[in-house]
């Protein structure tokens, strides 16, 4: 049998994109919930091959974070099939009517939501990405294209080999879900040169990656560089409340991308919150780096640099700064920021507000933590990524999110005067 190429895989994808877009919510969420069946049947044999790729990786000296990224366990594996059903749920992203009018000459006019068509999804290590991507994908009408990192191919392959069959038993295109097995980086390069054939590109992983993706194709792409992340404890805030949520969104986890970067503590309440923040910090072992004022109040910490304020760490440290209200905190973080979550620990509701018009991100939290800045929480349920961008989506990116739209008119033998 001939390997199929990277074209043929475009190609393929292409054409069941056309059948996918016309297929029933009742039949896609059929789909989705045979493929968890079909990935319940062969969860050993993931397991197994996981483990395989795992050991292969600690002896190649890979990180402990690659690692960890790479495992699937029995709690990752069920929790992979939850968000499966959990998108099966959700409501219809498609054939919604946006906005419609019937004109003076009785023309109906109606903007309707549609799939994107093909979706490219490219990233490092994570398997979990597999199902995500293919259900999300599924739910919104769209065709997908996987390419996962070498270091889980045989995981992915496995993954992606189930969840077509299931597709397939529910009626769905044999094409809709597809992965590219061919090892090295030319493939990639070859899918990013497949502009006739896929509608938008997907990278997750680092911001090398992304970048390398993004500077490499005509395909439009979805993406996020950074998470520096802020957050700002107002002069008002209650001490309690602002020190757990500096807690939880630096320490929950470390290395992902809602985690909190830089502190900024208003310096009419900098002398008692800042020792009560580097008491709590200290004891989760996280190292702290401040500004001069911080300084002041904290001298045992080292000195942040301007580097430090662009730095996405994802790691266990953390920059302070001392600032001079709540004006200054925003200039500094529309200036530092990455667009991704930014938040505020206040109890007014005035400087909510002008905090949440005036911070130029993709998310803004009041009073709650960077952490809860995802599909799980905002109630999307699965999600291929957090964008950054403003075009054409911005924030978690769930089903709704991998839509766009077509305008239908519905005459009677109108004509233009």
């Amino acid at each position: 049998m001939r390997i199929k190429t990277v074209q043929d895989i475009a190609r393929q994808s292409r054409l069941a994109s056309r059948q996918l877009s016309s297929a029933p919510d009742a039949v896609r969420n059929l789909a989705l919930q045979r493929m968890a069946e079909a990935l319940q049947a062969v969860k050993q044999q993931v397991l197994e091959v996981n483990a395989l790729e795992v050991n292969a990786a600690r002896e190649q000296g890979q990180s402990a974070a690659l690692v960890k990224r790479l495992t699937i366990d029995e709690k990752t594996f069920n929790y992979m099939l939850s968000r499966l059903n959990k998108v099966a749920q959700a409501p219809d992203p498609l054939n919604r009517i946006l906005a419609g009018h019937t004109n003076p000459a009785g023309l109906q006019v109606y903007k309707k939501s549609v799939p994107l068509g093909v979706i490219g999804i490219i990233y490092e290590a994570r398997p979990n990405v597999t199902t995500d991507a293919a259900g999300v994908c599924i739910k919104s009408g769209n065709a997908v294209i996987l390419r996962g990192g070498s270091e889980a191919l045989q995981t992915n392959s496995v993954l992606t080999d189930a969840m077509i069959a299931g597709a397939v038993s529910a009626g769905l295109p044999e094409h809709a879900i597809q992965i590219i097995p061919i090892p090295g980086h030319e493939a990639v390069g070859e899918l990013l040169q497949m502009d006739d054939y896929i509608d938008v590109l997907i990278p997750r992983g680092g911001k090398g990656l992304i970048k390398r993706i993004a500077e490499g194709t005509r395909i439009p792409v979805i993406k996020h560089y950074d998470g520096i992340c802020h957050l700002y404890i107002a002069a008002d805030a209650d001490p309690a409340q602002a020190v757990a949520l500096a807690i939880n969104s630096k320490c929950q986890s470390v290395q992902v991308c809602n985690a909190l970067e830089t502190l900024l503590v208003d310096k009419q309440c900098a002398a008692q919150m800042l020792p009560l923040l580097a008491q709590a910090f200290q004891a989760r072992q996280i190292e702290l780096r401040g500004c001069e004022r911080t300084q002041q109040y904290l001298t045992a910490i080292e000195p942040a640099s301007e580097a430090d304020w662009h730095s996405e760490y994802l790691a266990p440290i953390l920059s302070l700064k001392v600032v001079d209200g709540i004006d200054a905190a925003i200039e500094h973080i529309n200036c530092y920021g990455s667009g991704h979550t930014d938040g505020i620990v206040t109890q007014s509701l005035q400087l909510a507000r002008q905090f949440e018009q005036q911070v130029d991100s993709a998310s803004v939290m009041i009073n709650a933590s960077t952490r809860l800045s995802g599909g799980g929480d905002y109630g999307l349920g699965s999600v291929v990524g957090i964008s950054t961008d403003k075009l054409h989506v911005r924030g978690p990116v769930g089903p709704g999110e991998l839509t766009s739209y077509k305008w239908v008119a519905y005459g009677a033998g109108h004509l233009r005067d």
